[in-house]
Order: C-alpha cells, then sequence, then structure tokens
C-alpha cells in the first residue's frame, strides 16, 4: 500500500509538472550589441571622429563591435550590509533550499518515473528570471548533475527535458557561466552537438524545442569573451553551426545559431579560423543574401564586419566576389538599420587595406561606389551614412582618386552631404571624404573644374576641415593657377578662408598660402587685384600673433606680386589702408635689417611702398 501511495503521488508530481515540460521558455531577451571599433593611425593627417582618434588613412576602419553579453550580476544578498545581510538571510536560505533540493533528487533519481518527475521538479525550479539565484544554482552544481543525468539516458522525453532545464539554469552571470564551463563544458559540448545533430536529423520527437534549448546554451557559452576561443576549436563547433545554411530550421532557431556565430566572430583570434573554414562563411553569405528572417540576416551581417575588421582577413575576403554582391545588396535594401550599418562598416573596413582599394572601386562597373553614394546621400539613418562616408574616405588614394572623381554624380552627392546632411558629424566625414578624394587627384584628371566647383561647395559648410590645404596643393601646380584663379567662386572663397574667424589659424594659413601661390602666375595678376582678395590681404598683413606670421608674411608677398603689373598700382594705393600695411611692413624690415636677421625672402616692402606711392 505505502508502495501504490508513494506511486500514486510521483505521477500527482508528474501531471502538475507535464505543462513545464511542453515549455520552450521564456524567449531570451534581445540585446543591441554596443558597437565599437579598433583604429588605427597610419598617418598623422587630420580628422577626429566623435568616438576615437582617427586618421584620414584608417578612415574610421577596422571596426568591430563588442559582442553581446550575459545578464548582468546584480547586488546580491552577500554583498549587502551586515544589517541587510541579517534581514535577507531568510529569503537567501528559501532561495539555496529550493536549489538544493532539485539538485539530490536529480542525483537520488533512479528509474525512468523517478528522473521524469525529479527533471521535472528542476525544470520547475530552475525557470525563473533572477541572475543571483541562477548563479547559486550553478554553484551549487546544478549544471554538473543535469549533464550527468544527460549522458546516462537515451529516453526522448527526459532529454527534451533536460535540454529545457539546462537552458533555464545557464541565464546566469557571465562570471559564473564561465566557471560552469571549465566544469562541464569538455563533457558537455560533445553531448549537446551530438544531440543537435540527431534532432536536425529529425530522428527525435519535439526536435524543434531541442534544438531551441541547446543553441541557447551555447549562446550562452559564446557570450564570454574568454569561451569563445575555446569553443571556436573544438573540433565539431563550426561544422555544426554551419549547418545553419543547410538544415531545415525555424526562424528563431537560425537567428540563435547566427547570433553565436556572430559572438564566435568577434573574438580577433577566431577571425582566421572562421574565414577559412570550408563551409561557415558560404553559410553566414548564404543567410545574410537569401534569408528572409530579418535578425538572422542581421546577425550575418553582424558577423562578416567581425571578420572583416582584421588586417590579417580583409586581403583574402575582398576578392570573394560573392561576398561584396552580399555586402551591396544588405546595404543598399535591407530594412534594418542595423543590419545596413553593419553591411556599410564591413566595406569599409575592407577598404582600409591599400591592396583591396583598387579592387573595390573597379568591382562590377563601380557597383560599390554607386551604392556607397547611394547610402551617403539618402539612407536614413544616421550611422549608416556616417559609416558610407568614412568607407569612400578609406577608398580614395593615388590609385583610385581619379576613378572615383569620374563616378557619375559621386562628389557632387558628397558635396551636398557636407552642407545640407542633418548631422554634423556625417557633414565633417563627408567633407573629409571629399578632401580626400581631390588631393589625390593627379594634374591630368579631367574632372579638375568639377572637383575645384564642389570643394566651393563643401566650404560653405560649418563642418568642412582639410579644405584649403586641398586649395594650397592644387595652387602650387603651375599648370593649374590660370583655370583655377578664373573658376567662379575660388577667390572669393580663399578670401573668407584666409580671414574669418571660424577658420583655423592652420586653415587661414593655407588659403594665403594658395592666394600666394596664385599671384606667382603673371596671367593671375589683374584678376587677383580687387577689392575682396586685397581687404584679406590687408587683414592678414596687419596679423600680431606670433603664431600666425607665415600668414602675414605670405600676404605682404602677394601684394608684391600683385604691385609689380603696373596697371594694379594705383588701384590698390587707393585700396583702405593698404599704404599703412606695407608701411607698417617696411618698419618690420628696416629693423630685421638692423639687427642683422637672416631672411629667405628679398626685402621688398620699402620698394613697393615707395612704388605705391608713386603711383598716387
Amino acid at each position: 500500500q505505502q508502495q501504490q501511495q508513494q506511486q500514486q503521488q510521483q505521477q500527482q508530481q508528474q501531471q502538475q509538472h507535464q505543462p513545464q515540460q511542453q515549455m520552450k521558455g521564456k524567449p531570451l531577451p534581445q540585446k543591441d550589441p554596443a558597437k565599437y571599433r579598433s583604429i588605427s593611425n597610419p598617418r598623422g593627417y587630420s580628422g577626429q571622429s566623435m568616438e576615437m582618434g582617427e586618421s584620414v588613412e584608417s578612415g574610421y576602419s577596422n571596426v568591430s563591435r563588442r559582442s553581446e553579453i550575459g545578464p548582468i550580476m546584480g547586488s546580491s544578498s552577500w554583498d549587502k550590509s551586515s544589517s541587510d545581510k541579517g534581514n535577507s538571510q531568510n529569503a537567501d536560505d528559501d532561495k539555496m533550499e529550493g536549489a538544493k533540493r532539485v539538485i539530490q533528487e536529480l542525483n537520488r533519481a533512479i528509474g525512468p518515473e523517478r528522473r521524469i518527475a525529479a527533471i521535472s521538479n528542476a525544470c520547475a525550479e530552475f525557470d525563473h528570471w533572477d541572475t543571483d539565484k541562477h548563479n547559486a544554482e550553478l554553484q551549487l552544481g546544478g549544471a554538473n548533475m543535469l549533464c550527468l543525468v544527460l549522458s546516462m539516458t537515451e529516453e526522448e522525453d527526459e532529454i527534451r527535458m533536460i535540454c529545457a532545464a539546462l537552458e533555464m539554469v545557464y541565464r546566469a552571470s557571465t562570471e559564473v557561466v564561465r566557471k560552469s564551463f571549465q566544469d562541464v563544458g569538455p563533457a558537455v559540448i560533445p553531448l549537446l552537438l551530438k544531440l543537435l545533430q540527431r534532432c536536425e536529423d529529425a530522428n527525435m520527437k519535439h526536435a524543434e524545442v531541442s534544438i531551441l534549448n541547446i543553441s541557447k546554451v551555447l549562446l550562452y557559452f559564446s557570450r564570454v569573451a574568454e569561451l569563445r576561443d575555446p569553443l571556436a576549436r573544438h573540433p565539431e563547433l563550426l561544422c555544426a553551426l554551419t549547418r545553419v545554411g543547410t538544415s531545415i530550421l525555424n526562424p528563431d532557431s537560425r537567428v540563435l545559431r547566427m547570433r553565436v556565430i556572430a559572438n564566435l566572430s568577434n573574438s580577433e583570434e577566431n577571425k582566421i579560423l572562421m574565414m577559412e573554414h570550408s563551409g561557415l562563411l558560404p553559410a553566414v553569405l548564404k543567410i545574410a543574401a537569401l534569408d528572409l528572417s530579418e535578425g538572422a540576416r542581421e546577425y550575418a551581417s553582424a558577423c562578416l564586419m567581425d571578420i572583416a575588421s582584421s588586417p590579417n582577413t580583409q586581403v583574402a575576403l575582398a576578392k570573394n566576389e560573392k561576398l561584396l554582391s552580399t555586402l551591396v545588396k544588405l546595404a543598399v535594401t535591407d530594412d534594418k538599420d542595423e543590419t545596413r550599418e553593419y553591411a556599410i562598416t564591413a566595406m569599409q573596413n575592407l577598404a582600409f587595406s591599400k591592396e583591396n582599394r583598387s579592387i573595390l572601386v573597379h568591382y562590377s562597373n563601380g557597383v560599390v561606389l554607386e551604392a556607397l553614394k547611394k547610402i551617403v546621400s539618402m539612407d536614413t539613418n544616421d550611422k549608416a551614412r556616417r559609416r558610407a562616408a568614412g568607407a569612400l574616405t578609406n577608398l580614395a588614394c593615388d590609385e583610385t582618386a581619379n576613378i572615383m572623381a569620374s563616378h557619375n554624380g559621386l562628389i557632387n552627392a558628397i558635396a551636398r552631404v557636407t552642407t545640407h546632411d542633418s548631422n554634423y558629424d556625417v557633414q565633417k566625414r563627408a567633407c573629409l571624404a571629399l578632401t580626400k578624394i581631390a588631393s589625390s587627384c593627379t594634374p591630368e584628371n579631367t574632372s579638375f573644374e568639377e572637383i575645384m566647383t564642389v570643394l566651393i561647395t563643401a566650404a560653405t559648410s560649418p563642418n568642412s576641415t582639410g579644405i584649403p590645404a586641398v586649395f594650397r596643393v592644387q595652387a602650387r601646380d603651375a599648370s593649374r593657377r590660370i583655370a583655377m584663379a578664373r573658376l567662379p567662386g575660388v577667390l572669393e572663397t580663399l578670401a573668407n578662408m584666409s580671414s574669418a574667424k571660424i577658420y583655423s589659424a592652420k586653415d587661414k594659413e593655407n588659403a594665403m598660402r594658395a592666394i600666394m601661390h596664385l599671384t606667382n602666375e603673371t596671367k593671375n595678376r589683374k584678376i587677383l587685384c580687387n577689392k575682396v582678395i586685397l581687404n584679406a590681404l590687408v587683414t592678414a598683413s596687419n596679423i600680431e600673433d606670433t603664431d600666425m606670421f607665415e600668414t602675414r608674411d605670405s600676404a605682404i608677398v602677394a601684394i608684391e606680386r600683385l604691385a609689380t603689373e603696373l596697371s594694379n598700382r594705383q588701384y590698390m594705393a587707393r585700396h583702405d589702408d593698404l599704404l599703412i600695411a606695407i608701411a607698417k611692413a617696411t618698419e618690420r624690415e628696416s629693423k630685421s635689417e638692423l639687427a642683422g636677421e637672416k631672411i629667405t625672402q628679398p626685402r621688398l616692402a620699402k620698394q613697393l611702398l615707395m612704388s605705391l606711392l608713386l603711383a598716387m
């Protein structure tokens, strides 16, 4: 009779816990991974980003992200003050007592019925989202006991329930998960992968539920940074993850599988390994290009971005045409902001390598340039537009600048972004891309006038940077001076840059040097002798700041060159304050001569002053 009563009680318990057995567990919290990047600085050439110091050459490149992290461990009861501990000790004991009880039941369960009852009780006990409690359950050996029972049974119902209980108990903090993995990882990973294969082959009841729970356990492990390297090097794990592209899985399972892959790819040690794996990259590309699940495509795009962030993988990846076409498709057509951003960042990373720039610019008759043009000017997401501007900056170099400048509408689109984009950081990065293209163009480039025109447009942006330096470089080329001085807006822009308060001292110096170079051309001197240029020259020649003496001296040289044209002298002599500026320069030269100072330029201020007075 006692045995019959015990059996009846066990049957009642089993019936009470039957609903928990059928549950998949609560949905895994979705967290957007934070985006970080690793920046190198090959050149010391301008440009500070909003996040970290970046050079034009690095161009917002080698961008990776911080992958998903597990639940953050809150203040547990034993972290509190002594008075709080006394008040909450009973509650802590109650939490621990339930976990101890179900673990002991699992240990003592002999026979199918008792095992089923013990596993049911474990599911009921572990199914919650209290991180501290899950930490305690792992520390008491809950995962160890579940793995032991899993290794000893072939019953499909028991396997399904144990996988569910493992998923529940591993909802702990990353540190405790790491410690638990050190104890059970070498044994549990092969066991879970074997069950995963069995479920995918449709050789088990409730296979979808078990696939979901096994995938979640792998996800919890992959969230721990220290475990990504050993996980990726497990003999069968990458092969199991590769089946995401071939197995018949429901959308949730595919998303979970891609999240695991994305987390593993976030480890620097795994990038080459995953790229060189025979089936993993093709599987990721298949999901990225064809999967109907928005989440699966997002994590596939994140995986491609992370793998492309390593200098050791970039050259090989850029030669993969299927990869390039997939990135372009994701960047232009995907509906989700994060997916587009990750794909654009992957292209930006690939463009970081000098060997890749020509490949990317020429790929499929400029489809990469066309995609970036569309994104930087039309994408609704600020981060996507910013990344596109960074990719264009990376692509610009001596070998590609002429092609980029000649690409239909590209530099005009970038110029519009520098002035009309709603995000100041996007404006600044677009300006950086434009100046790098312009400064890298060769003298024989046929788009010179168009480049100068877009630079004039970009110069009106409050976030413009580096444009005066480009004008200075172009004006230094003697073959460009005549055409440059006659382009509408160039002289007015240079005059404004050399004197306006919004420009830095270096920008003012570059603008004044550009004017000085233009006056070196005899045919330009009549054109430059106008009120706008003379105002700028007088302002610069009166500078008292010792850090800007080179700007002042460049202005005096420009005035001297303009005065060599006889027809200019009378107009110059009557210009407001110009004679005063030359008189001051004469006085400075006289003092310098008396002091015996050596100079690189001849002292011509006195002769200039006399010639202007004579002209009056």
